[in-house]
């Protein structure tokens, strides 16, 4: 039965031929379906039980960025007498959906920048909005997520809930269409049950799903809808800016009993990018193509003559807003990529640092 859940919860060849290569004695692999500050819920062919890292593992990590997070397959000691784990590693990643830590929790780790993994091993990225007015529905902030889910290597669906609560839904897909390029739309409603069979094609055997989205656009809602059952608490959205509070407070891995798993997670007050330029352009597909119709190759869109992008805006074919988010992003990412560069450089230079301090001692004791 056991055996059968690992099946379910994800587990197959890619993840069985690496966790061969790296088989320590008395290890058995497990996924990790919650994460705390300092602890773990892992399930393997023993069930669910708690599991902390291992003292070497901890060690090992650099300010924690190779810990677990939820999805991961981690390679585990289980204490059966106890009900409890030890984890030893993490198995590669299939997938890993991440963003930029804030500025004061990376001062806070020591860091100039740092990856927060948001969850691993994904197929699916909902990303969600509400169609119940006000902010709810963003589309800069849809081709932020979008950006992260292409970088993350899982395929992004755009949820857009509580279509009852909107007058026009077909405008609002039309809205969404110029940003989501190729992107699957699907608009429901979850307390309704309304078009909950279009996501449940994605919630297949051994695939896992991520929920993205604020507070407020129902994420837990849906979730109880899919599970049949009202697992989650769900929040009041507040009328006067249509906000929702944070009823989930954690990540956490659930497995859906028509098949599949999905991985709730908190609204993002922030998201900060993590991400690369080939995934800007696979979200920005309409501004790349443009862009290679530009006279110089090195075009910046501003005041270049010959420029593709702007001849279309002032066509009225692309959206000013959609050009200043792509430029703002891009923006994000060259600063993304010069703090991981002086990063780089920093942790070279303390490694090589030990490597001669040892050296010196080494000498020196001979």
């Amino acid at each position: 039965m056991c055996q059968d859940r690992l099946a379910e919860l994800g587990w197959d060849s890619f993840f069985m031929d690496h966790f061969k290569s790296s088989m320590v004695d008395g290890c058995v692999p497990a996924r990790v379906i919650a994460a705390g500050k300092h602890s773990y819920q892992v399930y393997s062919q023993y069930g669910e039980f708690p599991a902390r890292v291992s003292g070497r593992m901890r060690y090992e990590s650099r300010a924690g960025d190779r810990y677990p997070s939820v999805g991961d397959w981690v390679i585990i000691m289980p204490n059966t007498d106890e009900q409890k784990g030890l984890i030893y590693a993490v198995l590669p990643r299939r997938s890993c959906f991440s963003r930029k830590m804030s500025d004061d929790r990376a001062r806070m780790s020591g860091s100039l920048t740092r990856e927060q993994v948001l969850a691993a091993n994904v197929d699916t990225v909902f990303i969600v909005s509400g169609l119940d007015g006000s902010r709810n529905l963003n589309l800069r902030r849809l081709e932020r997520h979008l950006t992260l889910a292409w970088e993350s290597g899982a395929v992004p669906v755009i949820v857009l809930n509580k279509a009852d609560l909107c007058p026009d839904v077909d405008a609002c897909i039309r809205d969404v269409e110029p940003v989501a390029l190729g992107v699957p739309i699907h608009a429901v409603s979850a307390t309704e049950r309304s078009g909950l069979d279009a996501l449940e094609t994605y919630l297949t055997r051994g695939k896992t799903t991520v929920f993205l989205g604020p507070s407020g656009v129902g994420k837990s809602a849906l979730l109880n809808a899919l599970l049949g059952i009202e697992r989650q608490e769900v929040g009041e959205v507040r009328s006067t800016d249509r906000k929702g509070r944070h009823t989930t407070t954690r990540r956490e891995l659930v497995l859906l009993p028509g098949g599949g798993a999905v991985i709730d997670t908190p609204g993002l007050r922030e998201v900060q990018m993590w991400a690369d330029e080939d995934s800007l352009g696979s979200a920005f597909e309409d501004i790349e193509w443009l862009s290679r119709e530009c006279r110089f190759r090195d075009c910046t869109h501003h005041s270049e003559p010959g420029c593709a992008v702007k001849a279309a805006i002032q066509q009225g074919s692309l959206d000013t807003a959609r050009l200043q988010s792509y430029r703002k992003l891009e923006k994000e990412l060259r600063h993304l990529a010069a703090r991981e560069d002086i990063r780089t450089r920093l942790e070279d230079k303390a490694k090589w640092k030990k490597i001669s301090k040892w050296s010196r001692w080494y000498s020196e004791n001979l």
